[in-house]
């Protein structure tokens, strides 16, 4: 899952999704958190695997740690995920922004 990080924002919260570069989509997650020493993408895993409902240990950033900019590895069920997560955008009324 590719993410637009947003470090030291007012509040921790999913804000949308976006168009990346490639034209393909990203969730703009905001935090709280400053971007030093990992503490951003440690408030990114915890807000996401509360909001998703998963183990904190299940996500993983995988490319980006030092980047507004940054992948996801969610581990799981693969078919199981992707309707949770389609389930969420809509219950939450995500829309492209």
């Amino acid at each position: 899952m590719a993410l637009k990080v947003t470090p030291k924002a007012a509040a921790n919260r999913l804000t949308g999704l976006a168009a990346d570069a490639e034209g393909g989509m990203v969730l703009k997650v905001s935090v709280t958190a400053p971007a030093d020493k990992g503490k951003a993408n440690a408030a990114v895993v915890k807000l996401l695997a509360k909001e998703w409902g998963v183990a904190k240990s299940d996500i993983e950033v995988t490319q980006g740690a030092a980047s507004r900019t940054k992948t996801l590895l969610i581990r799981g069920d693969g078919t199981e995920l992707m309707r949770r997560l389609t389930d969420w955008c809509q219950d939450k009324g995500l829309k492209r922004q």
